[in-house]
């Protein structure tokens, strides 16, 4: 995000004033400017990789209501994800495998209510698979694929950064 910096030019003769920025005013807000958006960065990509973790650690488990969900994860999202772990579990599959990621952050808003992070990921689920539990084979129809998804990270009142909007585009392979 780059921020504007507005300036007075006093025209006419005589002793007036300016009363605008001037850059050298700025630059210590620019600079903070860039190490907030740098640090909401960071804590959001470290809340997705902590939605990534603990949603395999759920998934992995059938556990709908695993505590660590709500660490890193907010409604509507948070609701969406444990509602498809209990599906699965009523159906007696658990997933197994890897889920390979690699986020990056596409936009900052910190001047949004409540600031936002969004991100933009190619996961890569062709080893991460939805598999019966008594008998470890793939539930038809399951197999993973490699497709764009991208995610909200929304802070909180209480400072967290949560991911709360996720969207799997599997019509988009990356």
């Amino acid at each position: 995000m780059a921020a504007t910096v507005a300036s007075t030019t006093a025209c006419g003769a005589g002793d007036e004033t300016s009363t605008g920025t001037t850059a050298a005013d700025a630059a210590p807000a620019r600079t903070d400017r860039k190490a907030d958006e740098r640090a909401a960065e960071k804590a959001a990509l470290a809340a997705y990789s902590g939605y990534l973790a603990a949603s395999r650690e759920a998934s992995g488990r059938s556990d709908p209501h695993l505590p660590e969900l709500s660490a890193f994860l907010a409604d509507p999202l948070l609701t969406r994800v444990r509602l498809t772990i209990r599906q699965a579990r009523q159906h007696g599959a658990v997933r197994t495998g890897k889920l390979v990621s690699d986020p990056t952050v596409v936009s900052v808003d910190l001047d949004a209510v409540p600031p936002t992070v969004e991100i933009q990921d190619c996961l890569d689920a062709t080893g991460y698979q939805l598999v019966y539990a008594r008998n470890q084979k793939v539930v038809p129809g399951s197999r993973g694929t490699r497709n764009l998804a991208t995610a909200t990270a929304t802070r909180y009142p209480d400072g967290r950064w949560l991911i709360s909007a996720g969207v799997d585009h599997e019509d988009q392979p990356c």
